[in-house]
């Protein structure tokens, strides 16, 4: 069954352990994160992550939740394709060569080859029913 604690899920629990690096691991979106996407992600200097689980809020409603939920002013901006660009910059800044990034989310895209990102694994994780799936998709920096 879904839920909103992604990495408590038996087959991404698994994904996790299997490809994770050592070394400094960030989650943007973390569970009751307390912050701003932005704010949390320039504590980080480029090219300084291992490894980075991304689990944002999938849709633009979701988005604008979470945010009003932290007590933010949602603007359009928050709902807005640009902001979800901006996000996956930010990740790309901080991640060095070599490290892998998982994304969660309702489609493949990720950070993708314009960041310099190459897909290396996909999970499909049906939840059965009528809800959606979860895709996972393992990404590494060139």
């Amino acid at each position: 069954m879904p839920t909103h604690r992604t990495f408590s899920m038996l087959p991404v629990k698994k994904l996790i352990d299997e490809e994770q690096l050592l070394g400094l691991r960030i989650e943007p979106f973390p569970f009751q994160s307390k912050t701003d996407v932005f704010y949390y992600l320039k504590l980080y200097k480029d090219s300084s992550v291992d490894f980075a689980l991304i689990d944002p809020p999938y849709s633009k409603r979701q988005v604008s939740e979470h945010y009003k939920s932290l007590g933010i002013q949602v603007t359009g901006w928050h709902t807005s394709s640009g902001w979800v660009a901006k996000v996956k910059d930010e990740v790309a800044r901080v991640m060095k060569p070599g490290s892998k990034v998982i994304t969660f989310g309702w489609n493949t895209v990720g950070l993708g080859m314009s960041r310099g990102f190459e897909i290396t694994r996909i999970l499909l994780v049906c939840h059965g029913g009528d809800h959606n799936d979860t895709i996972c998709t393992v990404e590494t920096k060139l």
